[in-house]
């Protein structure tokens, strides 16, 4: 017997000698897989390791075992011939090894113990990409959608057999756990049954409408109801209308999701939206009533005298509707003051009269602060 074997078991799991089950069972984890052989190939101290923390595992593991060492150590299982059963000190290393590394690396390599699938299996969700006009999300509106979907299967019901009237039996190639083992190594490794797909049963009679599959491809339509208020990314989710369940399990859910066109004229921000509106220099100076376009047809605004370019006048009320209820948005009209491009020969005589006569600072009041400014800068 290796000189090694009489190493403290607590020691060798890292452990106290008050250490509960489970905290065993981690320090056994950690350690069984730093000293695998699969990950140490060819150490032979790494391999002696794993041995020695699988023997201490064995005892520790065990309440009857644990007993006997605590108080009689290593004496306690050294009978004649090495101890019990022969092989290394006594113990089979291997045993219980298959339980602990399942969960180590089940997922990983699939050698987690078999289970078949669930027979029901809830139906994926669905996504459809509306796109809508400016007008439509700001009032609202209802739309007709088409799509193909996973519909159940008429014919069977969604039982996938032939009348409805499911048969089942249980998968011979994996005997109902959904998973065939082979043994490589260490490890027993599971692959999902390729007879019954993991199910673990077959049916004996399938529908011959959805080959056994319990659902079937379908053209469908909804009426999908817009809210006002909505906005690009904005989505929209009609419960149980996604593809249906595998099994008899429940449908997944169809989500719209809106994309909104652009206005010719209009652009939105949160709930206001904004347009530009051209006016001429003396409507600008003189003020007056000028007609500008909302969401609900033409409407008057008041343009004060002495209203500069980039002026934003607000509309309230004229705005997008919240799609959570707090309210309505505003429309707010910016204004821009355009500047004549071909003048005739007596409006030129009388803008050049203007020009003479506009030379006190009251009237140019910007332009002044402008000046002065300079002069403050240059001098």
């Amino acid at each position: 017997m290796p000189a090694e074997r009489n190493h403290d078991y607590y020691e060798l799991l890292g452990v106290s000698r008050a250490a509960g089950d489970e905290e065993i069972k981690k320090a056994y984890r950690r350690l069984a897989v730093q000293f695998h052989p699969d990950r140490n190939p060819g150490d032979k101290q790494a391999e002696e390791r794993f041995k020695e923390i699988n023997e201490a595992y064995q005892v520790l593991s065990d309440p009857e075992k644990r007993a006997q060492y605590d108080r009689y150590g290593h004496a306690a299982f050294q009978g004649p011939g090495g101890g019990p059963g022969g092989g290394f000190g006594g113990f089979d290393f291997t045993q219980g090894f298959e339980e602990v590394f399942s969960d180590i690396f089940g997922d990983f390599f699939g050698t987690g113990r078999g289970r078949s699938r669930s027979r029901t299996r809830r139906g994926d969700d669905l996504r459809y990409d509306l796109e809508i006009d400016f007008e439509e999300a700001a009032r609202g509106a209802e739309k007709t959608v088409k799509f193909q979907r996973l519909a159940q299967c008429d014919a069977c019901n969604g039982t996938r057999a032939r009348g409805g009237t499911a048969s089942v039996k249980t998968c011979p190639n994996c005997r109902g756990t959904g998973q065939v083992r082979t043994q490589q190594g260490f490890f027993s490794i599971a692959t999902t049954c390729a007879q019954c797909r993991g199910e673990g049963s077959m049916i004996v009679d399938p529908c011959p409408k959805c080959q056994g599959q319990g659902r079937i491809k379908r053209q469908e339509t909804l009426s999908v109801r817009i809210p006002p208020g909505v906005d690009s990314g904005s989505r929209l989710k009609l419960r149980g209308e996604g593809e249906a369940g595998y099994g008899g399990g429940p449908p997944g859910d169809f989500y719209v999701v809106i994309h909104v066109r652009e206005h010719p004229m209009f652009v939105r921000q949160e709930n206001d939206i904004i347009i530009e509106v051209p006016i001429s220099f003396p409507l600008a100076a003189l003020g007056g009533d000028i007609e500008v376009p909302s969401l609900e047809g033409k409407v008057k605004l008041k343009v004060p005298a002495g209203t500069q370019s980039g002026k934003v006048l607000r509309l309230k009320g004229k705005g997008i509707v919240d799609l959570h209820g707090y309210g309505r948005g505003d429309e707010l009209v910016k204004i821009k003051v355009e500047t004549p491009k071909r003048l005739t020969a007596r409006q030129r005589e009388l803008l050049e009269e203007f020009a003479r006569a506009s030379g006190e600072d009251v009237n140019h009041p910007e332009s002044k602060g402008f000046v002065d400014k300079l002069k403050e800068m240059f001098g």
